[in-house]
C-alpha cells in the first residue's frame, strides 16, 4: 500500500494503452470492493493426468512481445465469427475442411460443427490477415493469408461474402485500436 510500481513498455503506444487500462481499473474499484475474496482462495485444481497447453493469452502476448488492452478485449467481443473454412499450409498441396471459430484473439479448429473439443487453436496475436500475393502457392478465389514471421496459413471461404466477413473480422479481432483500416473492393486493406 501507497508503494510506487514501475513499468516499462516497448513504445508509447503501449505506454498510453497501460495506462488507460489502469486508471480504468482504479475508477472502477470501489465498486467491486466488496466483492467476496473466495474466488482468489479456492486453488487451481487440473484433473490427473490433463495437460496443459501454452495457448494461454499471456503466453502468446510473452513470446509475441505483444500487448492486450480493455479496449482490444473489448473490440475482440464484438468480432467474433463461426462457420467452415477450408484450411491449407504454406508448403502443402490440399485442402482441409473444418469448422473454424474465431474468439479470443484465436482460431479454435474442429472437423465439424458437432465436435466438443477442438482438433488445434492457432492463436492470432501478431498475426497479420491479407490476400494472397502472387507468389504465394494459392490461385483460387475466396482466399485470404494469415501470417506471422515464418508461419503462413491459408483460408478459403465458400463465397465472396464470407470471405470478406473472416477477414473484417479477424482484422478488427487482433488489429490494435489505432491500427484498424477497412477493407478495399479488391481485398486490399486501406489505412
Amino acid at each position: 500500500m501507497g508503494g510506487f510500481h514501475y513499468m516499462v513498455c516497448c513504445s508509447q503506444v503501449d505506454m498510453r494503452r497501460w495506462l488507460d487500462d489502469l486508471n480504468a481499473a482504479i475508477s472502477r474499484a470501489p465498486r467491486y470492493s466488496e466483492l467476496s475474496a473466495l474466488s482468489l482462495q479456492q486453488p487451481i485444481l487440473q484433473a490427473p493426468g490433463q495437460m496443459h497447453y501454452p495457448n494461454t493469452l499471456s503466453h502468446v502476448c510473452w513470446y509475441r512481445n505483444q500487448s492486450v488492452s480493455l479496449t482490444d478485449h473489448i473490440t475482440m467481443m464484438e468480432n467474433q465469427l463461426s462457420g467452415y473454412l477450408l484450411r491449407k499450409f504454406k508448403n502443402s498441396n490440399g485442402w482441409q475442411r473444418l469448422w473454424v471459430i474465431f474468439t479470443n484473439f484465436c482460431l479454435y479448429f474442429y472437423k465439424t460443427h458437432q465436435e466438443d473439443a477442438p482438433l488445434a487453436s492457432l492463436p492470432l496475436l501478431g498475426y497479420t490477415v491479407s490476400v494472397p500475393s502472387f507468389s504465394d502457392p494459392v490461385s483460387c478465389r475466396h482466399v485470404f493469408k494469415l501470417h506471422f514471421k515464418s508461419h503462413v496459413y491459408f483460408f478459403r471461404a465458400d463465397s465472396e461474402y464470407t470471405w470478406r466477413r473472416w477477414m473484417e473480422v479477424i482484422r478488427r479481432g487482433v488489429s490494435s485500436p489505432g491500427k484498424i483500416g477497412h477493407l478495399a473492393e479488391d481485398g486490399i486493406i486501406v489505412d
